[in-house]
């Protein structure tokens, strides 16, 4: 990897991993909650909705979080059957209020046994695991684990099973697992390692990375995220999805 390559990445990485990269982009609604399960619900949320401007994302999830009178773990293992009726006109794109009651029915089954998100991604996944792949493909199996969930709502959770490159999860972990002291990721989640992450490809990460000759797979997939992951931690080995800053922001900025 060129210096010269090593050199913008990091400028770029401390140019935008500051706190003023939050307010319009989809991490500032998790960052609106000082809970723990708040952040991971919200955060969850606001990555699954991060398709289309980031405007409209913020919107709709302020939508939700007004829905859920301002408290969604509250709201998740306290409402009654009737409070749901307010979400049947929920929709962002092909995200509807059937995907949207089916998150919320999800939450409440597993924070009924669980205390943390953490628990459903870290299934099969040990010290020695290269990525999350396991993880992520096990966490689709345990999202979609409850009787009669709707088929149609299974779009809404990629993984690596089918060969997606996973984008909108890779950012909801990134969120959860990075630590430092930036103030942008959380990194409230212990038992996943930065260095285990893959970097979230959006078509700003992904057209910049093949410039700088960081991708070479033509298809965007699974195997695309990784390839650049491998040649991010070249880079950075501990903490590699720390560029995803630095290629978002070069792809905003035009610079390429």
């Amino acid at each position: 990897m060129s210096d010269y390559i090593l050199n913008l990445l990091n400028e770029k990485y401390e140019q935008f991993n500051q706190p003023n990269f939050i307010a319009n982009d989809p991490v500032s609604i998790p960052h609106q909650f000082t809970l723990k399960q708040d952040i991971e619900i919200m955060g969850f949320i606001a990555a699954t909705l991060a398709w289309g401007q980031r405007k409209t994302i913020i919107n709709k999830c302020n939508e939700l979080v007004q829905l859920m009178d301002g408290a969604p773990y509250d709201f998740i293992k306290n409402h009654q059957d009737t409070d749901l009726k307010r979400f049947l006109s929920f929709k962002h794109r092909t995200f509807n209020n059937t995907d949207t009651l089916y998150f919320i029915e999800f939450f409440k089954d597993f924070y009924a046994k669980h205390e943390s998100l953490e628990e459903a991604f870290t299934n099969g996944l040990t010290t020695e695991s290269v990525n999350t792949k396991t993880a992520l493909e096990n966490f689709q199996q345990i999202f979609f684990s409850l009787e009669d969930y709707p088929v149609r709502t299974r779009k809404h959770i990629a993984t690596p099973a089918r060969n997606s490159s996973c984008k909108r999860i890779n950012m909801f972990l990134r969120w959860m697992v990075r630590k430092d002291d930036k103030g942008v990721d959380f990194g409230i989640w212990q038992n996943i390692s930065p260095a285990q992450l893959v970097c979230p490809c959006d078509v700003h990460v992904e057209r910049v990375g093949r410039k700088l000759g960081l991708i070479s797979r033509p298809k965007t997939d699974w195997q695309m995220a990784v390839e650049l992951t491998d040649n991010l931690k070249q880079l950075d080995p501990t903490d590699p999805v720390k560029y995803d800053f630095a290629l978002f922001g070069l792809g905003v900025e035009g610079y390429m």
